[in-house]
């Protein structure tokens, strides 16, 4: 099974065995229910789709509630599809986090938190116009020039400017899995993974 969905629940810091001071980041990994199987058949391409959270009935559609009735499980909170290449798994079947062992390094995708509408130096690291020099007294955090004027006579594509930051898909590669406390359903990896607490994420092999 190449992944699975996650919550972030917090980050912490623990010592690795040789010593090491590390940052760790603690993701409830599953269980994750097959609510869907897809085939080169009839779909034409392999690949589960895998439920997280359970979510009231009342809280879906017909069509919805028809969806997860199929797989013989609770509606979901949180749905998502993995490829499955080469491996076999039936409507039903519970995926947890026994699917990874410790040492083994991993990719975690998730929504960067949304920082709203913000400027040039926060948005793409500018260094502002700079020091109180030269008669300019109010432009420190401007953008400065954004092009010519009768040539091009426009603003060229791709121009960076303030805009809305954050809230984006973000993968984080090769994060290592730290420790496995299966009785809780915990994975504990290194380092930090996009989003904020109790949000989703999927992590993949």
């Amino acid at each position: 099974m190449p992944g699975i969905i996650g919550k972030k629940i917090g980050m912490t810091s623990l010592f690795t065995a040789d010593g090491k001071y590390t940052p760790v980041t603690l993701i409830q990994a599953g269980p994750c229910v097959v609510t869907q199987v897809k085939t080169v058949e009839t779909d034409g391409y392999a690949a589960v789709q895998l439920g997280y959270g359970d979510k009231k009935l009342k809280r879906v559609t017909k069509a919805e509630a028809g969806h997860y009735k199929k797989a013989n499980t609770s509606a979901k909170k949180k749905v998502a599809e993995f490829d499955t290449e080469g491996v076999s798994l039936n409507l039903g079947d519970t995926v947890d986090v026994n699917l990874f062992e410790e040492g083994e390094f991993i990719d975690v995708v998730g929504t960067s938190k949304g920082k709203g509408f913000q400027g040039v130096v926060k948005r793409h690291n500018f260094a502002g116009v700079g020091g109180q020099t030269h008669g300019q007294h109010n432009r420190a955090r401007h953008p400065g020039s954004i092009g010519a004027c009768s040539w091009p006579s426009r603003v060229f594509k791709g121009m960076r400017m303030a805009g809305r930051m954050g809230g984006n898909r973000v993968k984080i590669q090769n994060l290592t899995v730290v420790r496995v406390i299966a009785d809780k359903n915990l994975l504990v990896v290194s380092g930090s993974v996009p989003g904020a607490k109790n949000s989703y994420v999927l992590i993949e092999k």
